[in-house]
Order: structure tokens, then C-alpha cells, then sequence
């Protein structure tokens, strides 16, 4: 195409002469300046060029980097490579060998995206982030995204829609909200990592992970700051009671003390409230990751402990007593991944005791079909919701619409070894997910979240709505 060609193809004569106009309206001090910045925003955005990269995750394995260029800016994402190595007491042979087989997965992704996905995305507008989408999902037709991958997919996608924001001149979580169809954005409340264990942790707690949820805060920079007050007094406790040995942190940053049983873990941060003076004011989560503890149709309490005692082999029903004592005795509202991945029956007979939050992790995946056999059978009443178990934005966004339609909460989750991209921040704001779970107050790649949600609710201002006590309701 001539000049001569383009100039008329985008009309840039009239154009120009609004540009001049406008600048005379505004007084503007730099007109040309001015009118440069005007003609800048009046050209179409286009997408000329997509790079990727590998970089690094939060625990030193392979990721995925991408950069979308257009004909006006570069847009960076990344996201946590698949298979991303998880447990603290895997041996180094083994870690070495899966840090390889990550590797060589990450370099195959970043191939493909520099070569066939960069192809395919030229000349798309970066607003219309659907059908960018779906020309991602049509390069990967594989069952579970397994020939490009979720986590590239993921990055390409979330650059994109970093791109369709800088285009619309609006914040990353105004455009994600517009993508949602929401008129109102909502500051999620953070459920805080305070203790790791499971496979997160060298400790001998079975579990993965326990949370604090300051409800009762009145804005999310207070409860930010409740949280991470609470940290650093467990911190203390811990000392005193367990020795400066147990102050070591587990994969999402909590703390790993000396302990083997929920309520030690539970009674440690109790201290830790009350100490901070928020007693009330903050409430409890638990992950189980059940998953990585289930032997056949029992639950092995005791699956990292060297010398077993066999008193802490558990029946399903065994642990529906073990929640149902744990939520009389605490203020515990939320219980991620009780069960089996695949234990859809004793999942519903907890969630139907309605005791609190039953949050589905593996037993959901964030896939579709899941999700709606979960809610026909009242299996759980929440979504933890990892991006990169989708593959795409937009296919995130229909997840969380889905277990929004439900009535359900939806946790807006990272992921083992994430990266320091913060945009499950935005997703969470502008999807008024009222939750989200990005680790403790402590690792580079938790902060980032947590600190893009800080500044977000100081541009929102007097419009920045905290979710506090209706963190499960709130946008419904």
C-alpha cells in the first residue's frame, strides 16, 4: 500500500484537521506535541509481531515469557511453566531431571509462539480479545492444551489483553471488567498464606497451606496491612515456641514450624490474631491439597513422617469429622480441596453440612465441564480459579461466569512457582471475583499481586468498593 494510499484508507487528512482543532480547543502549551499524541491515539491499533521468551519462575524453573508488539507499544506477560516443580523434600536427582523436562517444554512453546502464533495474530485488533482467543485455541486443538501449551497460551492471551487496555486508555481491571460485562469492580479480599505444609513444606503437616481472610477490614490496604501484621507477630510465636529453626518458609511463603496436626498449625496463628489484636476481625482457610495424601480410598496424616505411628490413616468420612471439628472449634471458613481429586461424593456430603467454603482445586481444574457437574450435584460451592489451567483469558473469564451463575464464591488463585506478572490482580478486581490467593506477605512474585492491588484501590478511590464481610456474595 502507497502513502498516497493509507492516507486515504484512514482518512488521516480529516484527521489531522481534528487533530489541529482539538489542540487550539485544549490551548494546548506544545501543540505539536499535542497533535502528535492525538494522531498517535487516532491510528488503529494492530498486533505487527508476538516474542516469546524463557525466563525463570518463583521457584528458579522454566517459564514463558511473551511480548506482543503492536504498531504503537510492547506488551509483556508471563506465566508459570507447566509442570512447575512443587514439594520441598523432592530429592535433587529427581528435581534436576523434572527441571530439564520443563525446560525442554518451555522451549518448544517458545517456538511455537515466535513462530505459528506470532503468525496468526498479525493484523489483529488487540481489543477484540475474543477472537485473539480464539486464534490461539484454533492453533491447539489438543485435549488439555498439551501441544502449545495452557501456561503459553496464557501469556500470549494476557498480553493481548494488555495491549486491548493501553488501546481503550483504560486500566488493565477496567478492560477485564468491560470483558466480564461488569459495570462495578470490586477489591477482592486476600486470603493470606501464613503456614505451609504438604508437599509445600519440609515440616511433617499434612496439609498444604493455612490462610487468614481479614474480613473485617474496611478497605484492602487495611487488610493487607492486618495480614501482614499477623505474619510477622506468628513469626514471633513461633520463635518462642518452636525455635528459630521453624521459621523457615515453604513454597508460597508461609511459614514451616515444627508441626504434624491442622489444630497445632491453627492454634499457632490464633496466637498470632489475638497478639495483632484483630481477633474477630480475621478469619481461617485451609488448603488441603487432599490429593497429595490420598492412598486409595484413605488419607494418609502422616504421608512425611518418617516413623508412623498408623493412627493417622483416615477414612473419607473420617476427615468429614476432622472439618466439622475444625470449623466448630475456629473461625474457619473456607476448606480448598478436602478430598481426592476425584471424590465427588464425600465433597458434596461436606459441602451439603454447610459448614463453609467447600473450594474446588483438583477436583474442578477450572474446566467447564467439571464445574458443571459440580454444580448439578452440589459438590462443592466455590471455584479456585488458576488461569493457566484454562489457557486463555477469555476462557477464564467463562469458568468464572459459570461458578458465578452458580451463587458461588471464586478464589482468584496463583500458582506453585508463578511468576512476578500480577495479572490475576486486575482479573480479581475486575471480575469482582471478591477473593483472591496469591501467598504470603513475603515472596517477589506473592507482592507483585498484592501491591497491584494496593495501587489499583488508590485509583479507584472513593469508587474502590472492598469486599470484606460478602466475600463470597459480593457481585453476585
Amino acid at each position: 500500500m502507497s502513502v498516497q494510499e493509507y492516507l486515504e484508507k484512514h482518512l488521516l487528512s480529516r484527521k489531522i484537521e481534528e487533530a489541529v482543532n482539538a489542540a487550539v480547543r485544549a490551548k494546548a502549551p506544545d501543540p505539536v506535541l499535542f497533535i502528535a499524541g492525538h494522531m498517535r491515539r487516532a491510528a488503529p491499533a494492530v498486533i505487527t509481531r508476538v516474542r516469546a521468551r524463557q525466563i525463570l519462575d518463583g521457584h528458579g524453573a522454566p517459564a514463558v515469557e511473551v511480548e506482543l508488539h503492536t504498531n504503537k507499544a510492547v506488551h509483556r506477560a508471563s506465566a508459570a511453566g507447566s509442570g512447575a516443580l512443587e514439594g520441598a523434600a523432592a530429592d535433587s536427582a529427581g528435581a534436576s531431571e523434572r527441571r530439564k523436562i520443563l525446560a525442554r517444554a518451555v522451549a518448544d512453546a517458545v517456538r511455537v509462539i515466535n513462530d505459528k502464533v506470532s503468525e496468526a495474530l498479525v493484523g489483529m485488533d488487540p481489543q477484540q480479545q475474543a477472537q485473539i482467543d480464539q486464534a490461539i485455541m484454533d492453533l491447539d486443538k489438543a485435549r488439555h492444551k498439551a501441544d502449545l501449551g495452557a501456561n503459553a497460551m496464557l501469556a500470549v492471551s494476557i498480553a493481548a489483553c494488555k495491549a486491548g487496555a493501553a488501546e481503550k486508555e483504560v486500566p488493565l481491571y477496567k478492560h477485564i471488567a468491560d470483558l466480564v460485562g461488569k459495570s462495578a469492580t470490586t477489591l477482592p479480599v486476600p486470603a493470606i498464606t501464613v503456614i505451609n505444609g504438604g508437599k509445600h513444606a519440609g515440616n511433617g503437616l499434612p496439609i498444604q497451606e493455612i490462610m487468614i481472610l481479614p474480613v473485617g477490614a474496611k478497605n484492602f490496604e487495611e487488610a493487607m496491612q492486618m495480614g501482614s501484621e499477623t505474619y510477622h507477630h506468628l513469626k514471633d510465636i513461633i520463635l518462642e515456641k518452636c525455635g528459630s529453626d521453624s521459621c523457615n518458609i515453604g513454597d508460597h511463603g508461609g511459614f514451616a514450624p515444627n508441626i504434624s496436626s491442622i489444630s497445632e498449625g491453627l492454634d499457632l496463628v490464633i496466637a498470632a490474631i489475638e497478639r495483632a489484636g484483630y481477633n474477630g476481625r480475621i478469619k481461617l482457610a485451609i488448603d488441603v491439597a487432599a490429593t497429595d495424601f490420598c492412598v486409595g480410598k484413605k488419607y494418609d496424616l502422616e504421608f512425611k513422617s518418617t516413623k508412623k505411628s498408623g493412627q493417622n490413616f483416615k477414612t473419607a468420612d473420617d476427615m468429614i469429622e476432622i472439618y466439622s471439628q475444625l470449623c466448630s472449634e475456629y473461625p474457619l471458613v473456607s476448606i480448598e480441596q478436602p478430598f481426592d481429586k476425584d471424590d465427588w461424593e464425600h465433597s458434596k456430603k461436606l459441602t451439603t453440612l454447610e459448614l463453609c467454603q467447600v473450594a474446588g482445586d483438583d477436583l474442578l481444574m477450572s474446566d467447564p465441564e467439571r464445574i458443571k457437574r459440580a454444580v448439578s450435584e452440589y459438590t462443592c460451592n466455590a471455584l479456585v480459579l488458576k488461569a493457566n489451567q484454562v489457557g486463555t483469558v477469555t476462557e477464564a473469564i467463562e469458568v468464572l461466569k459459570q461458578a458465578k451463575d452458580a451463587h458461588w464464591g471464586v478464589m482468584v488463585s496463583h500458582r506453585s512457582g508463578d511468576t512476578e506478572d500480577s495479572f490475576i490482580a486486575d482479573l480479581a478486581v475486575g471480575a469482582a471475583a471478591g477473593q483472591i490467593k496469591a501467598g504470603a506477605p513475603c515472596r517477589g512474585e506473592c507482592l507483585t499481586k498484592y501491591n497491584q492491588l494496593l495501587r489499583i484501590e488508590e485509583e479507584l478511590g472513593s469508587e474502590g468498593v472492598y469486599a470484606g464481610e460478602n466475600w463470597r456474595t459480593h457481585g453476585l
